[in-house]
């Protein structure tokens, strides 16, 4: 799955919500529905972010420079808090406007006409959201699964809000129109608080404590005896490409060559076994007497001291900055 595949996706949902704002915007036009307006602002935001989000997709595909030597993905958490951003905006100024219309009278026109192109638009953002979510998590892009997620609450929201204009329809209470916009309002502005707390996780480089879990335990599921220990794991994201930093115990008399094959073997190995390219920075510790313990090496001759049990690699253990041994 190519970066060019992505951005390519990416134009067509672009092209596709500015056609979707346009028959909302007309749906409100015929209606002078205050939810109907809601999701055309809403829908006005959905265009913004998606320009900003294949701006970022394009960034994210450059190659590595001189002054970007990890790459350009990390642009990626920059849209998504841009578009989370956006969408609690968006959900503002859908409140203030259902407050003010609370305040003066409202007549709704078109009522049969605005639910049908409202419905149509709703549909298209669900298959959109739902193609772009598959391709973000197939491809670890934040942006796309970011943009995914935006386009299927708005999907849903309209659902919802499709539902009162029909029950107002029934029922001929105006009011229950601000009411179902405020509460659309709500629930994007919480969609959006969530999509810009990830996006500042991944700024912050926060450690995905699953996906470290998931590359320890192919480390403990392969791992040779030769390979003494392994601590101080560290695991950051820069786009699709994982970064991990770990220090990795090996004999203390092994030669520079023969330590070189044990942490290529390390990287071959993480990078066979799982899907995203993985970038390994590993620091080789030579092992001291207290390692002996831990070390199931058979027919070492610099053995301190026989061995004990051996140490299990899981987060608990390896994501400590500290040799492990047997307790005295």
């Amino acid at each position: 799955m190519t970066a060019r595949s992505n951005i390519r996706l990416q134009t067509w949902v672009l092209a596709a919500g500015v056609l979707l704002m346009a028959i909302k915007f007309v749906a409100w036009w015929l209606t002078h529905s205050t939810s109907i307006l809601s999701d055309a602002l809403e829908s006005i935001v959905n265009v913004v972010a998606g320009a900003f989000a294949l701006y970022s997709l394009y960034l994210a595909a450059k190659p590595r420079d001189r002054e970007h030597p990890y790459g350009h993905g990390k642009v990626e958490f920059i849209s998504a808090g841009i578009e989370g951003g956006l969408v609690v905006l968006a959900g503002a100024m859908i409140i203030w406007r259902a407050m003010e219309a609370l305040l003066r009278e409202q007549h709704l026109h078109d009522l049969g006409t605005g639910i049908g192109l409202t419905a149509a638009a709703g549909g298209l953002n669900l298959l959109m959201g739902l193609a772009l979510q598959k391709r973000g998590k197939d491809a670890h892009s934040i942006t796309m699964e970011a943009s995914g997620t935006h386009l299927l609450s708005d999907a849903w929201s309209t659902v919802a809000m499709l539902v009162g204009l029909v029950v107002i329809q029934l029922t001929g209470l105006l009011w229950l129109d601000q009411v179902f916009a405020i509460a659309f309002a709500v629930f994007i502005i919480i969609t959006g608080l969530r999509v810009f707390r990830r996006s500042v996780a991944g700024i912050m480089d926060e450690a995905d404590l699953k996906l470290a879990a998931d590359v320890i335990a192919t480390l403990e599921q392969h791992r040779v005896p030769q390979w003494v220990d392994v601590h101080n794991f560290r695991m950051i994201g820069y786009g699709p490409v994982l970064h991990i930093d770990c220090h990795v115990t090996l004999p203390w008399y092994y030669s520079l060559e023969q330590a070189h094959a044990e942490i290529s073997a390390i990287e071959r190995l993480v990078n066979e076994v799982h899907e995203r390219e993985v970038e390994l920075f590993i620091h080789m510790d030579p092992c001291i007497p207290t390692s002996c313990a831990i070390c199931a090496l058979e027919g070492c001759r610099e053995r301190k001291m026989p061995f004990q049990q051996r140490v299990k690699w899981d987060a608990a253990s390896v994501l400590g900055n500290a040799k492990h041994g047997i307790a005295s």
